[in-house]
């Protein structure tokens, strides 16, 4: 699978950024099985509990289109510039699982390098709606 458009469309969610307490900003967008892609940026509140991340808004506007299917995210973040990898937060590990397959592809951008991983890697024995089935 070809990364680069969903890392560009990361990079570009990003730019949207609303991180004025943590300067720390965050683009993600995911892909669906359809071919459609639905980008997010993190969104901070004064009330910290309140911030949402990129990967949720993503998410969530995908979901509130009637998307059920995803295949990939691609995350990106960091303060001035992209150094480090930005892996979804376990607020994020946990709405991803309850929302999408253990193989969805996630996808992480560092300005150089591309690391792949799956969300059965990052969470493993998730809690999700089959665990209380």
């Amino acid at each position: 699978m070809d990364y680069e458009n969903l890392i560009n469309l990361a990079i570009k969610a990003r730019e949207s950024s609303y991180s004025p307490y943590s300067g720390f900003s965050v683009g993600a967008s995911v892909l669906c099985k359809n071919g459609k892609i639905y980008t997010g940026c993190n969104i901070e509140s004064s009330a910290y509990s309140e911030t949402i991340c990129a990967e949720r808004v993503a998410l969530s506007k995908a979901i509130s289109e009637g998307e059920r299917d995803f295949v990939a995210i691609a995350v990106v973040g960091g303060k001035d510039s992209i150094t480090s990898f930005t892996y979804p937060c376990g607020a994020c590990r946990q709405f991803l699982s309850e929302l999408c397959p253990q193989e969805l592809e996630i996808v992480l951008f560092n300005g150089n390098y591309i690391e792949k991983t799956t969300l059965g890697e990052l969470l493993p024995k998730s809690f999700n709606r089959s665990s209380i089935v």
